[in-house]
């Protein structure tokens, strides 16, 4: 779903200007990382908080699991990430990095030189992009965030963040803002599926957050529901270990049901109709298996849990909101917004463009429309969403209608949009994506725009072995 037309009724008016405000940024993931660089380039003073001891974010592996496999338990010790040890990008490196810092392999950090690297190249890549900007100096390394909220008694340009140092929570730090950007992931509130009959099936269940390598599948039978990334990269990463594989999928229109080729003992499903007291899990088709384990690659909750705003802002079926193109409330802009909401998207160029406006509209140099004409729009939007039989918990699914949502960001910042031969390399990557499932990492037939790519990136490349900046 495209943005909606904005029909403006009240002139845009920019906020007095002004040399500096003081933002808080929560988390220090990549979102975060660009954010506190172009707030600075806007002349602020920024804090980020990071409750881990390095940049990364999500990028950050550890072999570590939660006590509850599922990820339902409130009171569980949160581990933040959800990378598996054999993850590798399923974009290329081309389209990934931030417009003047390129994803390219140098020889200062890089340790996967592959088009297609793992997540451990794409952590090096956030370290050197957070050196070499010294975005560090900005960062308050094992702080966990506990409150965010509007100053009692004053504006809504006033916000008091508390926080605590991870290794020792029982001092409280209390701050106060001119604004606060939220950049603190979606990966971490797994988003089981619901099955009928499920309270009384005998078998083991885990969510994909707490996945990370296949030995613990070794002879099972596990049922793996999902169709996304993560599904297609665990079914295939299990299946060498696993005694059968079957996996589930919600649209199966299309797809080939029934046994894989090149597997001997994967089968494609459609969706869990039920299971059973035996073990049984049958599927809307009729066909069943009796299952060990069931994987939930079903992806995750928006969670928010210091964020108080008066109900400003709620999470209704996975839909933050209410909010002006996906980054501000109507009702607190600008002194509250968001980056990296949006999914099924190329996340880092998405979020510089969210970040550069940001930044703009709390420095005063970009406009925002009035309150009621951001409500009007975003209520247009959610209505248009509605028409077309879209459930809420796909409000910030984009896909394809990114490139347009990132080059109307563009648009305000008064930059240039989205490079072509980025799209372009998006598509033919998804197309090659279908085409060669098993492979498509290692081959594919757009090295035409892999060197449009190097052309471009020349103005930011100083050699093959370094940059400048």
């Amino acid at each position: 779903m495209a943005p909606p037309t904005m029909v403006v009724h009240t002139p845009p008016k920019p906020l007095p200007p002004s040399p500096c405000r003081s933002v808080a940024v929560i988390g220090a993931g990549a979102a975060g990382l660009i954010a506190a660089r172009e707030l600075r380039r806007e002349g602020h003073h920024v804090v980020v908080y990071e409750r881990g001891n390095q940049v990364g974010g999500t990028w950050v592996y550890t072999p570590e699991t939660e006590s509850d496999p599922l990820g339902q338990n409130p009171t569980r010790p949160v581990v933040h990430s959800s990378l598996y040890r054999s993850l590798r990008t399923n974009l290329p490196r081309e389209v990934m990095g931030f417009r003047d810092y390129p994803f390219v392999a140098r020889s200062d950090w890089s340790i996967d030189p592959r088009r297609f690297p793992g997540h451990a190249e794409v952590l090096e890549y956030l370290k050197g992009f957070a050196r070499d900007f010294a975005i560090e100096e900005m960062v308050r390394f094992d702080r966990e965030v506990v409150k965010v909220g509007l100053l009692k008694g004053g504006d809504r340009s006033q916000w008091r963040v508390k926080s605590r140092k991870t290794t020792n929570g029982t001092c409280l730090d209390d701050e106060v803002f001119d604004a606060v950007v939220v950049c603190n992931g979606h990966y971490t509130e797994p988003r089981p599926a619901e099955i009928s009959g499920i309270s009384t099936w005998p078998g083991k269940q885990i969510h994909s957050h707490n996945y990370r390598t296949p030995e613990p599948f070794k002879g099972q039978i596990v049922v793996l529901i999902g169709s996304e990334a993560s599904a297609v990269d665990i079914s295939r990463d299990i299946a060498p270990v696993a005694k059968e594989v079957h996996v589930a999928i919600r649209t199966p229109k299309g797809a080939t049901l029934g046994k894989q080729p090149g597997y001997s003992n994967m089968w494609l499903h459609p969706m869990i109709a039920s299971v059973h007291e035996d073990g049984a899990v049958v599927f809307t088709d009729g066909t069943s298996a009796w299952a060990d384990v069931i994987l939930h690659c079903t992806g995750y909750k928006y969670h928010f849990p210091f964020l108080e705003t008066e109900g400003i802002v709620r999470v209704e079926d996975n839909r933050v909101g209410p909010l002006y193109r996906h980054v501000f409330p109507p009702a607190l802009a600008p002194w509250l917004s968001f980056i990296g909401l949006p999914w099924k998207v190329v996340p880092l160029p998405q979020f510089e463009f969210q970040s550069k406006w940001i930044a703009g509209v709390l420095s005063g140099r970009i406009a925002l429309p009035s309150e009621k004409d951001m409500i009007e729009d975003t209520e247009n939007f959610y209505a248009q969403l509605k028409t077309a039989g879209i459930p809420m918990r796909y409000t910030h699914k984009q896909s394809e209608e990114q490139f347009e949502y990132n080059n109307w960001l563009a648009d305000q910042c008064g930059i240039p949009g989205m490079e072509d031969w980025k799209t372009e390399m998006y598509f033919a990557t998804s197309k090659n994506r279908k085409a060669r499932p098993e492979t498509y990492r290692d081959t594919w037939e757009d090295d035409d725009l892999v060197s449009q790519a190097y052309k471009d990136f020349a103005r930011f490349i100083s050699d093959q072995t370094g940059c400048s900046f």
